[in-house]
Formats: structure tokens, C-alpha cells, sequence
């Protein structure tokens, strides 16, 4: 690793303070991209990078991987490792609405868990906790007893290791609590447990919500997101409740609120049924 890009993974991890997956992701992209060329990484011109990008046909991962280039090169343009200011145009990627669902879609696979068991429990309140709070799954499962604070909670371990707060209907702290009463096991480090005791993980949770919905845990935050925009709420607000750091991020739900007021035209107004 040149001593360019280990400066750069310094600055974002101690600077920046940037999430560990995050971090990765650069170190992973970037490293790619060094180890492809003789070229140092602030020397590669706009020739030899898109050579050794030339085999990426997907255009979210080719835009992950030039949004890592670029944000090194502005690192190295500001910290003087470099004289010139340079950044790569991103490839053009279909705005494709978020997968989200109903409430009514939620509640029908809910209806499918067995509550008969502590596990059966945890499941059906993790995807309420899911769905009401809106949080990312890393949050969920780092959440501890103590980031329950009445009807708030404290996420610690956002993006960036942003602190924020957001409320939790009373309907999924009903259910947190059943789970928590039926469970075998106290004294855990963190909210979520499985059979054996520790802490669950990323894996068994993607496992959760595909056996009663179909999704990932992110679709249940997309439609936490959804469900807010639509009932009317300011994009603002749900930003700061997603924890979002731009504005930018959130207003993909827009696209969301459009298609809602689009088919509420085609479906009520006279002209479209003609």
C-alpha cells in the first residue's frame, strides 16, 4: 500500500470517523486499483483507471469504485500530495424506487410467527423494532438495554459514529418487552439474542425477515421511510431520523412520493380512465 493511500485510510478512520465497513470498502476498492497498475494512485491518469475499471459491467459498483478514487484524490489534492484537482465523471445508474412494504404486508408475515416460543418472540419483535424505528440492522444489533431510554432510543453506533435519537411506537415496545420476559437468557450485552444465548448475527437476521416477508432488514427501513414521506412528514425530519448526513440520500423517498400522487391521478381523475 503506497504511503499516499495509507494516509488516506488514516484520515478517514481517525479524521472522519467513518463506519468499519465503510473504511473496508475504500481500503478494498483502492487497494484493487493500486495493485493493477506500476503507477502510483495519484499518478494513474484517466486512461489507466478506466482500463483497469474496463471489466466492471455493474454501474453502482463502477460508481462505488470512482467515488473511492475520487474521494482520495481530493484527499491528496487538499493535503498537498498532489498539485492538481481531478475527479472522474460517475457512470449514469437507473433511479429505481426503494423495495418497501405496506403495513398490511408487514402485519400478514408477522401473522406467520409462531409466539408459542421465546424465539418466536424475538423474531416477531425484532421486525416490529425493524419497522418502527426505521434503523439500519448493524444499529439494531448493537442496541443494548440501556439504549432503550421510555419511548426512545439512543442509537450510539450510527454512520460516522453519529449519536441520534428516534422514538419506538408503543406497540413495538410492547412486544421488545415479551420477548425480553420469555427469553432465558440476562445479563447479555446486547438486545438480541439467539438460541445459545449470544448476540445475533447479520446472517440469521437476513434469515429473519426472508422467512416471514421475503425482504432483507433494509426493506424494512425503506418502508419505515416510505410510510413517513407518504403520511406527509418533512423530508428533513426523516433524514434526521435515518440518520442521513445529506439531504441528498433522503430524497430518493421523493421518487416514492411521486409515483404515490402519479398512480392516485391515474387511478381517481376522470382523463385517465378514458
Amino acid at each position: 500500500m503506497s504511503k499516499e493511500l495509507e494516509a488516506f485510510i488514516e484520515y478517514i478512520t481517525v479524521i472522519k470517523a467513518l463506519s468499519p465497513r465503510t473504511i473496508e470498502a475504500y481500503r478494498y476498492d483502492l487497494s484493487e486499483i493500486e495493485k493493477n497498475t506500476d503507477k502510483s494512485l495519484v499518478e494513474i491518469d484517466s486512461k489507466t483507471l478506466f482500463h483497469i475499471l474496463g471489466t466492471v459491467s455493474n454501474k453502482r459498483t463502477l460508481n462505488r469504485k470512482l467515488s473511492a478514487f475520487n474521494s482520495f484524490l481530493d484527499f491528496c489534492h487538499r493535503h498537498r500530495y498532489d498539485s492538481a484537482s481531478s475527479k472522474f465523471s460517475l457512470s449514469k445508474v437507473p433511479k429505481n424506487l426503494p423495495k418497501y412494504l405496506t403495513f398490511e404486508t408487514i402485519q400478514e408475515g408477522l401473522g406467520r410467527v409462531d409466539r408459542s416460543e421465546w424465539i418466536g418472540l424475538r423474531d416477531y419483535a425484532m421486525i416490529l423494532f425493524l419497522y418502527a424505528t426505521g434503523v439500519r440492522i448493524s444499529e439494531c444489533l448493537a442496541v443494548e438495554e440501556g439504549d432503550i431510554e421510555g419511548e426512545w432510543l439512543r442509537i450510539r453506533h450510527g454512520k460516522g459514529e453519529k449519536e441520534r435519537y428516534v422514538p419506538i411506537a408503543n406497540e413495538a415496545l410492547i412486544a421488545l418487552r415479551k420477548y425480553q420476559d420469555a427469553s432465558p437468557y440476562t445479563n447479555r450485552p446486547t438486545l438480541w439474542l439467539n438460541y445459545r444465548g449470544e448476540s445475533l448475527s447479520r446472517v440469521s437476521a437476513f434469515k429473519m425477515t426472508q422467512k416471514y416477508l421475503g425482504v432483507s432488514p433494509h426493506a424494512l427501513r425503506h418502508s419505515y421511510a416510505t410510510a413517513l414521506i407518504l403520511g406527509g412528514a418533512d423530508l428533513r425530519v426523516v433524514q434526521e431520523l435515518l440518520g442521513h448526513a445529506s439531504l441528498l440520500t433522503t430524497q430518493i423517498y421523493t421518487h416514492v412520493q411521486k409515483h404515490n400522487l402519479q398512480e392516485t391521478v391515474f387511478k381517481h381523475h376522470p382523463m385517465s380512465k378514458s
